[in-house]
């Protein structure tokens, strides 16, 4: 009887799936990812690396779930999260090229909600003290997380909880997002903090609905998604691709791995937010953001597409703040970056543990999906991995690592 008993046990766990095996275009890149989701890391992973325009590593790793039966895929789609700031800043870019926008119009020109701005002064919530904007809130403003508006942080939980009262995230639309940011003082005067926050890009997302004269949703299906063949970018999945929605994995409270408590999580492929939000709205693959990310690198040029003059991507990848006062570190996150139109831009690689090049441009998402654009080095790497990370004992942030394997497979 135990004899039986442990030949079926063997043929249960010889029967287990393992995901398929993926030809390494880079080795040092494929092994450090099949390590990062094994057993005991993320569930799985597509990276994809472009260099000198030419595909050189395109690989999936891992699963698409947390129960392992479902092989992750090069063409999964992810929740791409803050990777969608970039597109609705190349929106909006757009605009500006076309003589419809600038980046130092004042945004009360194009949403005359915001024409009478406070700041707030001192105060509690209840009682809130204000005072009379001093500075104009621009476009610049928005696109570089120097308006002002209140995101939290140490000393502004006052002007934060008015914020909160509003209920931003629950809008309906992006006009209803603005109308509700509209009735909030801001916590500083524009031009004068660097807050990184969703809701300067909402602001900028409504701004290229109304200069544009399109419904957001519809002007990036029009001016980039389509020209770029996007197919799978969107707010919603498809009902007929909702089967290749990657889960949305969190660390459980005994140190394993559980699906995130979200709506969408539960219901893959469902919007992200009640509205279509250019902070953090999209989904998207990562073959549909490499050639969003490869036309930036090719100076807004994709195929005989011309989707941005080269001035206009350099300016985006420019660092913004160079000649600000703000207090240091000028991005709140390290003195290693700046910031430009759209994403981050790198200035001290070795304070960042980076081996990229000075003036990498990228950005992340909040469930753990990377992009960086090496001009110097005519790279594009893509990681996407599915996860809400949460304290000091989750599963580690990989994509510096996977970064670095990246140049050190490239490099002579």
């Amino acid at each position: 009887m135990l004899a039986l008993l442990t030949l079926i046990v063997g043929q249960a766990a010889a029967s287990l799936p393992e995901p398929p095996a993926t030809p390494p275009g880079l080795p040092v890149v494929d092994d450090f990812l099949h390590e990062s989701t094994g057993r005991q890391g993320y569930t799985g992973a597509v990276a994809l690396v472009i260099h000198d325009g030419s595909i050189v590593h395109d690989a999936a790793y891992g699963w698409q779930d947390l129960a392992r039966a479902r092989p992750m895929r090069t063409d999964s789609i992810f929740r791409i999260y803050s990777m969608t700031k970039t597109v609705a800043s190349v929106a909006a870019m757009m605009l500006v090229e076309e003589g419809r926008l600038d980046l130092d119009d004042p945004v009360a020109r194009h949403l005359p909600e915001f024409s009478h701005l406070e700041v707030f002064a001192g105060g509690t919530a209840a009682a809130p003290q204000l005072r009379p904007a001093t500075q104009t809130l621009t476009v610049r403003h928005l696109l570089t997380h120097t308006a002002g508006f209140a995101a939290g942080g140490e000393g502004f939980e006052a002007v934060t909880a008015l914020l909160e009262r509003q209920q931003v995230q629950a809008a309906d639309s992006l006009a209803d997002y603005t109308a509700r940011l509209a009735r909030v003082p801001l916590a500083t005067e524009p031009g004068t903090r660097f807050r990184y926050d969703s809701t300067s890009i909402e602001v900028l997302s409504r701004l290229v609905e109304v200069v544009g004269g399109l419904p957001f949703e519809q002007f990036l299906q029009q001016r980039i998604f389509r020209p770029l063949a996007m197919a799978d970018t969107g707010f919603v999945v498809p009902a007929r691709d909702r089967a290749r929605v990657v889960e949305l994995t969190t660390m459980g409270e005994h140190g394993d791995l559980v699906l995130a408590d979200e709506a969408h999580a539960r219901e893959p492929g469902s919007p992200l937010r009640p509205y279509p939000s250019g902070a953090g709205g999209l989904y998207s693959t990562a073959g549909d953001y490499g050639r969003f990310a490869q036309m930036l690198l090719d100076g807004g040029r994709h195929g005989d597409t011309h989707l941005l003059r080269p001035a206009t991507v350099a300016l985006m990848m420019q660092n913004q703040l160079v000649h600000t006062a703000l207090p240091r570190p000028v991005t709140e996150f390290s003195d290693a970056e700046g910031f430009g139109l759209g994403g981050s831009v790198l200035l001290d690689p070795a304070m960042k543990g980076r081996t990229a090049s000075v003036g990498a441009f990228g950005w992340s998402g909040a469930a753990s999906t990377y992009y960086t654009i090496d001009p110097a080095r005519r790279l594009v790497a893509i990681l996407l991995l599915q996860h809400l990370p949460g304290g000091n004992d989750d599963l580690p942030r990989i994509s510096t690592m996977f970064y670095n394997r990246v140049d050190e497979a490239l490099d002579p």
